[in-house]
């Protein structure tokens, strides 16, 4: 028997609850963009009649959401109830607390018991007879690393080696879930988590580093049957063309310039065991964000080249735009932010980004080259041709010299 699972992550609905507001309403403008993607997503799923909604995560900016936007969130997700659809909503890095034994941003939908919701905020696995129906569910909520560095009693070495450590007990505790799944059912994955290798956007990778980093291999394991992935706002498939598929949906709205050609999606996946299909479903409506650039190296046409720097007036309408102007200083007065701002007036909010360039030129000692000067000569040559003032290159120094120490140090070690 085939499920249909919709599958959407990150929402965020009032990240971006300043700016223009809607006169009907009332509502932060951005904040109605955000709540029509919603409205798309869990109107999909009760006319489609889906088996399962599975939101991987960040329902909102913070934890801490205003009761306005609980309600906006609330209203949505009891559609989804009386709807009868069984929906798992998964406690993201957004929506907790660092602190222990605080409430979540989703804890009024566990509080009140909310028919066909279930909220996760540990690890855990639901059965086929938890669900009513022929699935089981490996659910993995943010982890958050100060919670774990107060429980697990570990030593000064232990934490600071405290991400490695985290991702080797909750791969193994995945492992144990997995094995002692039903072999006969499809297994379907939900985490909020970093996956090593994803995308975040602007092609940036995710790496080892401050967060906890999960291996590919756990979550592209081939006894789960679909893994369904929030944090990252980039949709992508990091099983590409392979079982199970290991899908990252994306947030539903773009949410900064980092986003800018980033379409927007929610994924509808027909899960059986051994073989998933997914779906990716478009959101059409999603509010454009321009981000432009122009190099200025004259004075000549400097109003016709930073209009020829931006889309027509027409695609401007209603979008996000920004300009980076890069020029030489001397030609900062000759740029009339006025005049760009009048061709750009119908855009929903833009943006000039000037950065006027200085150039340096550092003369070494004729009876010098850069390899026989050491760092902290160089740096002073830099001071004076970038005409630091004086007093406070004596304070640089110290701070360059701190730094240069602690350097040497590691690599001694």
């Amino acid at each position: 028997m085939a499920l249909r699972i919709l599958h959407f992550a990150d929402a965020h609905i009032d990240i971006a609850n300043h700016g223009r507001h809607d006169p009907e309403t009332g509502f932060p403008v951005r904040v109605l963009d955000f709540l029509k993607s919603l409205d798309i997503i869990i109107g999909t799923a009760i006319a489609e009649k889906v088996d399962m909604v599975v939101f991987a995560g960040d329902a909102y900016k913070d934890r801490t959401p205003s009761p306005t936007f609980q309600r906006e969130w609330g209203k949505r997700i009891m559609q989804l109830s009386r709807a009868g659809i069984p929906t798992i909503l998964l406690v993201g890095n957004h929506d907790i607390s660092p602190a222990e034994g605080k409430a979540h941003a989703l804890q009024e939908f566990d509080t009140f018991e909310i028919p066909f919701v279930h909220v996760i905020s540990r690890l855990c696995f639901l059965s086929s007879r938890e669900l009513g129906l022929p699935l089981q569910v490996i659910a993995l909520p943010w982890v958050s690393k100060s919670k774990h560095l107060a429980t697990w009693d570990l030593s000064g070495d232990e934490a600071l080696e405290i991400n490695e450590d985290m991702e080797e007990r909750i791969t193994n505790k995945v492992n144990k879930l997995v094995d002692q799944a039903d072999p006969e059912l499809p297994i379907l994955m939900v985490a909020h988590a970093s996956i090593l290798g994803a995308k975040y956007g602007a092609e940036r990778s995710v790496m080892l580093g401050s967060e906890m980093v999960l291996s590919g291999s756990l979550v592209k394991n081939p006894r789960l049957d679909y893994v369904a992935l929030g944090h990252l706002h980039k949709a992508q498939n990091l099983n590409e063309g392979l079982q199970p598929p290991v899908v990252y949906s994306g947030s539903i709205e773009r949410v900064d310039f980092g986003e800018a050609q980033d379409d927007k999606y929610f994924v509808i996946a027909t899960i059986e065991r051994g073989h998933t299909e997914i779906e990716w479903r478009k959101l059409e409506q999603i509010r454009p964000f321009m981000d432009c650039s122009v190099q200025l190296d004259s004075p000549e046409n400097i109003a016709t080249r930073l209009e020829s720097a931006l889309p027509e007036k027409e695609r401007i309408k209603d979008a996000f735009v920004r300009l980076v102007i890069t020029y030489p200083r001397e030609l900062d007065s000759l740029i009339d932010d006025q005049a760009i701002r009048k061709y750009a007036s119908e855009a929903f909010e833009f943006h000039i980004v000037r950065h006027p360039q200085l150039e340096i030129r550092s003369r070494i000692p004729v009876n010098k080259t850069v390899s026989s000067l050491s760092p902290l000569e160089l740096l002073e040559i830099y001071w004076d041709a970038s005409h630091i003032d004086p007093d406070e290159q004596p304070q640089l120094n110290k701070l360059a010299s701190e730094i240069i120490a602690n350097e040497e140090e590691i690599d001694r070690d």
